[in-house]
């Protein structure tokens, strides 16, 4: 079985039939868990399982595969009054899932684009070459968003179609400009610090970073390329709890 059809069967049985039993059959027993949802290993799965609400659901959006990881796009329904869109990323070794992370963002019904945070581009280009884009990215996040030369925007960043996902920014550059221009104004400046997860297939990399936006995040950016060029961008920003305030020790990254 492929780490995709692992992790698709797996959270299928989990959180559509709530066949907790399933835990066993398709987590390791050293899983190690990253969330802020779920305390470690099986046993914390199993209780978050155990404790979902009448009415939860999940709605996916694109799922990725690269090698041993996969990851989710979508959005969850039950958690509280409002939906949250969510990034979950899976670890798979010798047969199992092996350890987990997430992030989440509340649903925005108006966003600054029209755009949903979850719409968009759905499937993977197989033509793409997922080497070139993993390398693009990786050079972005490096230079760009680490680095803070922004005059290099327009090497990485398609000025022909950009579209934007994030709810508080429009499409295109001017719109990414924009929104940055209203977060610093409001002390939530971007600031990358270190890129700890980037995961490609074909015209799609996810990455996962450490930073800070007004106060210590998790940025979790889903990039679409063609042409040598971004020209879609999803995301969650994620705040990082204090360590007391986590289900685990595990950390969030």
């Amino acid at each position: 079985m492929t780490a995709f059809d692992l992790v698709t069967t797996a959270i299928g049985k989990l959180f559509t039939d709530r066949n907790i039993a399933a835990a066993d059959d398709y987590f390791a027993p050293t899983y190690i868990q990253h969330s802020t949802l779920a305390a470690d290993g099986i046993d914390g799965l199993k209780t978050l399982v155990s404790n979902l609400p009448d009415g939860f659901r999940y709605d996916g959006a694109r799922i990725i595969a690269d090698d041993r990881f996969v990851v989710l796009h979508g959005t969850y329904h039950g958690f509280g009054d409002t939906p949250l869109v969510a990034f979950d990323i899976f670890r798979v070794a010798d047969g199992k899932i092996v350890e987990h992370w997430d992030a989440f963002t509340p649903e925005v019904a108006e966003t600054a684009s029209g755009r949903s945070q979850v719409d968009g581009a759905a499937t993977t280009d197989a033509a793409a070459n997922t080497d070139a884009n993993r390398q693009l990215i990786a050079d972005f996040v490096d230079q760009v968003l680490i680095g803070g030369d922004y005059s290099q925007l327009t090497r990485f960043i398609s000025t022909d179609s950009y579209a934007q996902h994030n709810p508080e920014a429009a499409d295109g550059l001017s719109g990414f400009g924009a929104a940055a221009e209203a977060w610093a104004a409001d002390g939530k400046n971007l600031v990358y610090k270190k890129l700890h997860q980037i995961i490609a297939q074909d015209d799609f990399v996810f990455t996962r970073s450490e930073g800070t936006f007004g106060e210590p995040v998790a940025y979790n950016d889903l990039w679409r390329i063609a042409d040598g060029k971004i020209v879609e961008h999803w995301d969650v920003i994620a705040p990082i709890p204090a360590d007391d305030a986590m289900p685990h020790t595990n950390g969030v990254f």
